[in-house]
């Protein structure tokens, strides 16, 4: 399902598991996805969590629709300076027009990096 992504696959993003309850993800530390002082950048950080977002949206969809990404709000907690950083996104609502997903990410410690909320758009034709 990644492999349709081409943006999220281009970027290191692994999809771990995933299902209509609940999509896991990680996306390894490199310095080339990290901002001053060895930090990993804030995009990429958000980049994982759409990712797996826009897979539970995906598998939350009724028959022949589609998803977009209408809104995202993040909340950050910790910097990411080693290791893999682990998305767990689970579905809050999922209605006619919208689809709601929360992500968690966690460091290896599972100590939490950010909590990322998104508004799913569910278009039918």
């Amino acid at each position: 399902m990644l492999a349709t992504m081409s943006f999220a696959v281009s970027c290191g993003i692994v999809l771990d598991a995933a299902s209509a309850e609940e999509v896991r993800g990680h996306l390894p530390w490199a310095p080339e996805r990290c901002t001053t002082a060895g930090m990993m950048h804030g995009g990429a950080v958000m980049t994982l969590a759409d990712s797996t977002g826009a897979v539970c949206a995906f598998l939350n969809l009724p028959a022949g629709a589609s998803t977009s990404t209408v809104s995202s709000s993040t909340n950050f907690f910790r910097a990411l300076r080693d290791g893999d950083l682990r998305a767990t996104t689970r579905p809050l609502h999922t209605g006619r027009t919208t689809i709601v997903v929360q992500t968690e990410l966690r460091n290896d410690e599972g100590k939490l990096v950010a909590l990322v909320t998104q508004t799913q758009a569910v278009l039918t034709r």
